[in-house]
């Protein structure tokens, strides 16, 4: 029995599309199958089965935790069946082992968990499985989340950000980073009642906004509340859409296509941080087929603080069955701040894609240039100082030389 499934991109750049499948074994545990795509046609390559200690298992995301251009499986759950222990698991690329990264949900003497699915619910009610919806939120590299929480001494839920930090505990050392939940941030934990939290770009600037779905007044009311993201730290992005590049016809010539949005793609990226050591970074479009994925219909990827232009940017997406050449494209020296829009087009003749680069004005391109005029105008001056210097030690030296001419003629 399927109870979802994930058009996952590859785990890697240079492997073809992969199928990710949540299943149910005839004990109604659940387990995970990943179909790997060999020329197109495909076949189970590896089962495994959730966490032991996980009593209740939410859906499956993936996200490039660890930043290092790799995919990784992040599962959300409880520990016990009424969620009074919650937990999220992460599976590294291309392994089995499951690494804890959140298990601390306590807050000033509260415990908080997740909200378990009831599988009988009332009319005024939607049934909703534990999901995260992960976005990067502060443009670090590190993507982070959003969550439902449930007081477990209390009927209270909210939404709460998960931020991606480093990791500060022995459990976590197999994935190098951890989840912190952000108990105090303003405007989020006002919202009484959350039901669904997700991440959008609602003022197309390139910062991740959030939007949380909540119980109204009434039973069969709800209300939609929309958050500003006042992330203003020294960081940058690169936004990315890959279109389908398609008609509702045939396309008419000396025209390219744009179509729409298309799932599956998967992007990844390689540049130099601001310490000189090479970064990479990933992260898949609409990979998800699951209740409420919510997931965004482009991909915003943080840089950090560093202002370096993306030394590589590829693009790949699926294949037809029985297609064994992989679909995939390169761009260079992709510009900090700004917004990529790919179009495939033809698919399968991936040196013929065109991309088109809009710049986003920010203050930080305001800073820049004042601060490259400011720098202009300093090495102008010191010039000048210079070379008025320069002139007066001329000046003198000629002076001397007539003196001394005038001294030797006498």
């Amino acid at each position: 029995m399927f109870h979802f499934c994930c058009v996952a991109f590859s785990t890697c750049y240079s492997a073809p599309n992969d199928l990710f499948l949540t299943t149910s074994s005839a004990s109604g545990a659940s387990e995970f199958e990943i179909w790997e795509n060999l020329d197109g046609n495909f076949s189970v390559s590896t089962a495994f089965a959730k966490p032991q200690n996980m009593a209740v298992t939410g859906q499956s995301a993936f996200a490039d935790f660890d930043g290092d251009g790799r995919m990784d499986h992040l599962l959300p759950g409880c520990e016990d069946q009424n969620c009074q222990r919650s937990a999220i698991y992460l599976a590294g690329s291309g392994t089995k082992q499951w690494v804890p990264v959140l298990q601390d949900f306590s807050n000033k003497g509260t415990i908080w968990g997740f909200v378990p699915l009831v599988q009988e619910q009332r009319a005024a009610q939607i049934p909703i499985p534990i999901t995260l919806h992960i976005g990067d939120y502060n443009m670090d590299g590190y993507p982070d989340a959003l969550a439902i929480l449930k007081n477990t001494s209390g009927s209270n839920q909210q939404a709460f950000l998960l931020e991606n930090v480093p990791c500060n505990n022995a459990s976590c050392e197999g994935a190098h980073r951890m989840l912190k939940v952000y108990w105090e941030l303003a405007g989020l934990s006002q919202i009484r009642d959350a039901v669904v939290a997700a991440f959008f770009d609602i003022y197309e600037d390139g910062i991740l906004d959030i939007v949380v779905l909540s119980k109204g007044y009434m039973n069969n009311d709800f209300a939609i509340h929309a958050l500003k993201n006042n992330f203003e730290a020294d960081a940058y992005f690169v936004k990315v859409i890959v279109l389908s590049g398609l008609c509702s016809n045939d396309c008419p010539r000396k025209i390219t296509p744009f179509g729409v949005n298309q799932p599956g793609p998967y992007i990844m990226y390689t540049t130099v941080d601001a310490n000189g050591y090479l970064k990479n970074g990933s992260a898949g479009q609409l990979s998800q087929s699951a209740h409420l994925a919510l997931q965004l219909p482009y991909n915003v990827l943080g840089l950090g603080r560093s202002a370096n232009f993306l030394d590589h940017l590829y693009v790949g997406i699926p294949r037809p069955s029985g297609e064994k050449s992989p679909r995939k494209q390169e761009w260079t020296a992709i510009i900090p701040n700004s917004q990529l829009i790919v179009i495939p087009y033809p698919h399968d003749v991936p040196r013929s894609w065109s991309a088109k680069l809009y710049l986003t004005p920010s203050n930080i391109v305001l800073l820049t240039a004042v601060a490259l005029v400011g720098v202009c105008a300093l090495i102008l001056a010191v010039i000048g100082v210079l070379h008025w210097q320069e002139k007066k030690a001329d000046d003198r030296e000629k002076r001397q030389e007539a003196h001394r001419f005038h001294f030797d003629a006498m």
